[in-house]
Order: structure tokens, then C-alpha cells, then sequence
């Protein structure tokens, strides 16, 4: 095996691991709620199928966007 192709081998089993852990901490830290409060927060504030597309506001690319610009 090549330096090169173990290299590689390396960089996408490195990336797998982070990818793995990051989900991990993500649902550690996504808080809990219970089903009543669940039912709570729907009442009050609907459903996100009723909302009009015109009231949500798609963050993609101004995420997109402040992480790069956090890279450097």
C-alpha cells in the first residue's frame, strides 16, 4: 500500500470518526421536552406545516456563509 492511499484511507476514517461524534454531541445537546410540553408549544404556537412559507426565512447560506468566514 502506497503513502498516498493510506493517506487517504486515514483522512476518511478521521472524518467518519468527527462526523460520528459531532451527531453524538448534537443529541446531547438538543434538550428534552416531554410530550406534554410537546402538546404546550404546539398550541401556542401551531404546527411548522401551518406556517406560510412567506413568515420562515431559510438560514442556509448565511450559515453557509459565517462559517466560512469563521474558517480563516
Amino acid at each position: 500500500m502506497e503513502i498516498i492511499e493510506l493517506k487517504a484511507i486515514i483522512k476518511e476514517s478521521v472524518r467518519e470518526v468527527l462526523r460520528e461524534e459531532r451527531l453524538i454531541l448534537s443529541q446531547m445537546l438538543t434538550p428534552y421536552i416531554s410530550d406534554e410540553e410537546q402538546i404546550e408549544l404546539e398550541t401556542e404556537f401551531g404546527s411548522p406545516e401551518d406556517y406560510d412559507t412567506e413568515e420562515l426565512i431559510d438560514m442556509t447560506q448565511l450559515v453557509r456563509e459565517e462559517m466560512f468566514i469563521n474558517k480563516f
